[in-house]
């Protein structure tokens, strides 16, 4: 007997799951052990030509119907948003479905919801396609290292901002001649907020503490998030001086005690010898820091069509295989109750351009502030400029609130015309 799937959406993944869905038919009921076909497809409106081929009559606007029809096996889920996405998957779930969403920002808001729903109703919910694209990397971190303790995610999840940085360093553009062109190519929104901002991926930093720290408390308020508008292509430089190029990270990571986690999503400096400093273009990365495994590293397509669709075809697969094996696969009820700890209590190393008067004393009287701060300095750039001068500082490791303190009693010295530029640097190994 046939798998029947529902489809919530029929936009540019959509129609890449119907594509794939037609096209790999033979292919898929091999994996699975019985075929697959599209039960039905809700959307806004009908009458648009959809290129899918299908029979009109699989399109529908009462979603509500679809999800919980008798004869619905499994719902995929790509509209995205929180609502009615939430209350569709959680309407599927208590009429005995299946789940397979991309929906990033409702399971970084409310994933414990429907994972409990999921539970308790003995069914799964998949959700591969929600980070990072293509690349196989949460049920690794759900599954293949549940046996080990990961000290660091650190990773490049979001194409767009990649783009446009990666622009920055190689070409010499600035940040709004680099979003126009991603923005041509279809890298970015019109409205490019939620990448250039972290906002989508603080929602998908969220979703990776919570796998890889076994941890229900994460969500994506709790991620700290700053964007990429303000990088200059005076830090793209700065950091060619270095040695090293920016990059926009989602870092997720245990304390040195393991008593709590940081996450967070910020710009950042990185060594051009770490792997994720070559990762160009809209490619994603996540490299990943275990205790047993060492470092691992995931690589590929983060976004579009038909690299989503890969993924929902990949949790489909594995949906149906439960299915007829009478069997559900979710994350567990246990919680490892770690709590998130706050940005200032995060080590990191802070890269620091300043212009100053160029006059004896200033370099003493900046570095007494690192000191009063309980922040040491680890190297130290000067270049003239008349009577200004331009002083790069970079530091050791500290509390990510001394650093900032540091920061703001260099604002007020009279010494010092104006703080140019702030960023964070990151490293190999899991300390900053």
């Amino acid at each position: 007997m046939a798998m029947k799937v529902a489809l919530l959406g029929c936009g540019v993944v959509g129609a890449e799951v119907v594509r794939l869905i037609d096209e790999q038919s033979e292919e898929l009921a091999a994996r699975v052990g019985t075929p697959v076909e599209i039960g039905g497809i809700a959307v806004r409106r009908l009458g648009r030509s959809r290129g899918t081929g299908l029979d009109p009559e699989l399109f529908t606007t009462d979603a509500a119907s679809l999800v919980t029809r008798d004869d619905i096996d499994l719902v995929v889920e790509v509209i995205g948003g929180i609502e009615p996405a939430r209350s569709l998957i959680l309407a599927a779930i208590k009429a005995g479905k299946s789940v397979v969403t991309a929906n990033k920002a409702l399971l970084a808001e409310d994933g414990a919801t429907i994972h409990d729903a999921a539970r308790e109703a003995g069914v799964d919910v998949f959700y591969e396609a929600a980070v990072a694209g293509a690349i196989p990397l949460l049920r690794p971190l759900r599954d293949s290292l549940a046996g080990d303790r990961v000290r660091r995610v650190m990773g490049i999840v979001n194409g767009t901002t990649n783009f446009i940085l990666d622009r920055m360093d190689s070409q010499g553009a600035g940040f709004a001649e680099s979003l126009e062109e991603a923005q041509a190519l279809g890298y970015a929104e019109a409205d490019p907020t939620a990448d250039v901002e972290g906002f989508d991926a603080a929602a998908k930093a969220a979703i990776l503490a919570r796998l890889a720290f076994h941890t229900r408390q994460v969500t994506a308020a709790d991620v700290h998030r700053e964007g990429i508008t303000g990088v200059t292509a005076a830090d793209i430089a700065s950091a060619r001086a270095m040695g090293c190029v920016v990059k926009p990270l989602a870092i997720c990571q245990l304390s040195e005690d393991g008593a709590s986690v940081g996450v967070r999503v910020h710009p950042a400096m990185l060594p051009r010898e770490h792997p994720l400093a070559t990762v160009g273009g809209a490619y994603n990365a996540v490299f990943v820091e275990a205790e047993s495994a060492g470092r691992l590293m995931f690589y590929g397509a983060g976004a579009g069509g038909a690299p989503t669709a890969s993924a929902v075809l990949g949790d489909l697969v594995a949906v149906g295989r439960n299915r007829l094996a009478a069997t559900s696969v979710g994350e567990g009820a246990h919680d490892s109750g770690l709590p998130v700890h706050p940005m200032g209590a995060t080590v990191t190393r802070y890269h620091l351009s300043l212009d100053v008067a160029d006059r004896p004393g200033v370099l003493a009287r900046v570095a007494e502030v690192f000191a009063e701060n309980g922040v040491s300095i680890m190297n130290v750039r000067q270049e003239g400029r008349g009577d200004d001068a331009q002083l790069v500082l970079v530091s050791h490791p500290a509390p990510d609130a001394a650093l900032d303190a540091t920061v703001e009693r260099l604002r007020a010295l009279d010494e010092v015309r104006s703080v140019a530029s702030v960023m964070r640097v990151e490293a190999l190994g899991t300390g900053a």
